[in-house]
């Protein structure tokens, strides 16, 4: 019989260990999708004993013990933001095979856009920069049929109505004319499905082409589609926002004795 204290709920387990956020964990176990010892669980109140159960996902082990790995990729078109597809279809996964650790994607591109995107076993790092309410900037660059005013570009940085609600906030520039076409770059602080291209379809501006290019101050650098890096140490930690206030603290209080 396993002590209370190893006991851990399946979905936290799962999430803990990298491969997505505890409500997207909670759909893999009622897919069937995940097993315990051998036997399949669909019981979300379904708890494991962390130190002696063995838990798989889709037949592969998933272990707490891992080492954490923190990659940005430079997403091409036609790759799904997804460990897997049904249809065959080839995933980023596809272009990180040389990494020994199973990776999960931070958040989502969609099949036609390039750009940033992270890919990390860190669940609790995951679920951190996917939530609402830490407003983690994201950064893309649209390139648009037609030119819009100045006047439309604040109809973005305040808001538009969608199907699904007002968009918070947002940040929006020209960055150049290409013949009848322009740049827009748009900086939003939300996840919504497809929401830079619904957004500035809303004011008139369907997209023809979309890639993100930052995520917090993490940008793609030198990095062509298809290639990838890991993050360095600093890099992490300042997408960790407590970690990064510790680290402005100290360098204050060092400026402020030596001055």
């Amino acid at each position: 019989m396993a002590e209370e204290n190893n006991l851990m709920r399946l979905q936290k387990y799962l999430a803990l260990a990298g491969v997505a956020s505890r409500r997207r964990c909670e759909e893999l176990i009622a897919a069937g999708r995940v097993a315990v010892n051998g036997m399949a669980v669909t019981a979300l109140g379904t708890k494991v004993d962390v130190q002696n159960d063995e838990v798989l996902l889709d037949g592969k082990l998933v272990s707490l013990q891992q080492e954490k790995r923190y990659l940005l990729l430079y997403k091409p078109i036609g790759y799904l933001s997804s460990v897997s597809d049904d249809r065959g279809r080839k995933t980023v996964l596809d272009l990180v095979r040389d990494v020994p650790e199973r990776l999960y994607p931070v958040g989502r591109l969609d099949y036609d856009t390039e750009g940033l995107l992270l890919l990390t076993n860190d669940g609790e790092l995951t679920n951190f920069l996917i939530h609402p309410r830490h407003e983690i900037a994201k950064t893309y660059e649209a390139t648009v049929k037609g030119k819009p005013t100045a006047e439309e570009l604040k109809r973005l940085e305040s808001g538009v109505l969608l199907e699904d609600g007002m968009t918070a906030p947002a940040k929006a520039r020209l960055v150049r004319t290409m013949g009848k076409n322009v740049l827009v770059r748009l900086t939003i602080h939300e996840g919504r499905n497809r929401q830079v291209r619904r957004m500035l379809a809303a004011v008139g501006y369907p997209v023809l082409a979309l890639k993100r290019t930052q995520i917090g101050g993490l940008t793609l650098g030198d990095l062509q589609a298809g290639q990838w890096r890991f993050l360095t140490p600093q890099e992490v930690a300042a997408l960790q926002p407590k970690v990064k206030k510790k680290k402005i603290q100290t360098k204050t209080e060092t400026d402020n004795g030596e001055n």
